[in-house]
């Protein structure tokens, strides 16, 4: 059993940066994958970012060259820097982590308003 906690979420401006992090409870250098993905009210839960155990990133269409996927294997942890946040960024963000089963984290709300 995988436990993921997300921490980081919050209000931001548009146009500001949040770092979301995901503290896993086992070793993710042994997972397949760790990714976030996001769901807004009344829409679907869609992929944001993930990187693979060797360090291959992909990233949603909408989010290429403001958000950076990293990963702390000595800390167990996946970030998620987002910068240059927009309106619609706004949702709530899922860790996931790809270890046979998929896990999640309970989510963290960020809301991009003025």
């Amino acid at each position: 059993q995988v436990q993921l906690v997300e921490s980081g979420g919050g209000l931001v401006q548009p146009g500001g940066s949040l770092r979301l992090s995901c503290a896993a409870s086992g070793s993710i250098f042994s997972f397949s994958a760790m990714g976030w993905y996001r769901q807004a009210p009344g829409k679907e839960r869609t992929l944001v970012a993930r990187t693979t155990r060797i360090g291959i990133a992909n990233y949603a269409d909408s989010v290429k060259g403001r958000f950076t996927i990293s990963r702390d294997n000595t800390k167990n942890t996946v970030y998620l820097q987002m910068n240059s946040l927009k309106p619609e960024d706004t949702a709530v963000y899922y860790c996931n982590a790809e270890a046979g089963l998929d896990y999640w984290g309970q989510g963290t709300q960020v809301t991009v308003s003025s």
